[in-house]
């Protein structure tokens, strides 16, 4: 019987990825792999259920990177990573021990926040910057609901313009195995935010020191992460472009896949 860590990610949607692990500061870190050229590391954000599709797009002119975050996804658990900044520090050992360069970053919601707070750390070592639908700004204009404090049957709306989109990435009726895998998930997002739902009330400060190439991309009608928010991001960025994809709520690529395209556009630029 598959586990709940293991059960999140359908076999069909690793299938074409090859599966590698690194230890990190004594953490079991699972990766998948794909295509092959310079590299571009994606980080996901707090459900891992709907798998990468997108990578299959990427991998056309990249080498795709996805480390599973800890206590997310296939990756172990560490009880004692509570905090962005644990984070930020485990991909930067994961970078050195993968033997990474510059390279191309992207994060989507959760992992936007930990890519953007890794690039003002170490700016030099990201060549480009994309931040779909990132959490971690506090923006008092245009706050973000509390995830947490959302009942299940809301999600799906939360999730996508037209909830229909993602239904084949839910399960149809009770699913204990899902259900404790998404809880883990959650439960480590939660301990990640902290105190602060909205996110790190410092990060508007810094975000000048983020220099390098910058893509927004956000769905037009997201409401988790409010669209309002993308403006905010570029009004503190020196070089920011805005991409909103219409008819599309927070999880962009499953509900709109053709903007995995927008992605290697702007990285080809």
């Amino acid at each position: 019987m598959k586990t709940g860590k293991q059960a999140i990610m359908k076999d069909a949607h690793l299938r074409g990825f090859a599966r590698t692990s690194q230890t990190i500061n004594g953490i079991r870190t699972e990766l998948l792999e794909i295509g092959d050229g310079p590299p571009l590391v994606f980080l996901h954000g707090t459900g891992t259920f709907t798998g990468f599709e997108m990578a299959r797009q990427w991998a056309a002119s990249h080498r795709v990177i996805i480390p599973f975050h800890p206590n997310f996804g296939l990756s172990a658990d560490s009880p004692d990573y509570d905090g962005i900044e644990d984070y930020v520090l485990h991909y930067l050992d994961l970078f050195d021990s993968l033997g990474l360069g510059a390279i191309d970053l992207v994060g989507f919601s959760l992992g936007g926040w930990i890519a953007a707070e890794l690039a003002l750390c170490q700016p030099a070592r990201v060549s480009r910057l994309v931040l779909v639908a990132p959490a971690g700004l506090v923006d008092p204009q245009a706050p973000a609901p509390n995830l947490f404090a959302l009942e299940p049957q809301e999600m799906p709306a939360y999730l996508a313009h037209d909830p229909a989109r993602i239904l084949p990435y839910l399960p149809s009726g009770p699913d204990p195995v899902f259900e404790a895998a998404l809880g883990r998930e959650m439960g480590t997002a939660q301990r990640i935010v902290g105190d602060d739902i909205q996110g790190n009330p410092l990060l508007s400060r810094w975000l000048h020191r983020l220099t390098m190439p910058v893509l927004l991309l956000w769905g037009a009608e997201d409401r988790l992460r409010p669209t309002a928010q993308a403006q905010s991001w570029a009004d503190r960025l020196p070089d920011a472009r805005t991409h909103l994809v219409a008819a599309t709520g927070h999880l962009v690529f499953e509900e709109t896949p053709e903007a995995a395209r927008v992605v290697t556009d702007f990285l080809g630029d």
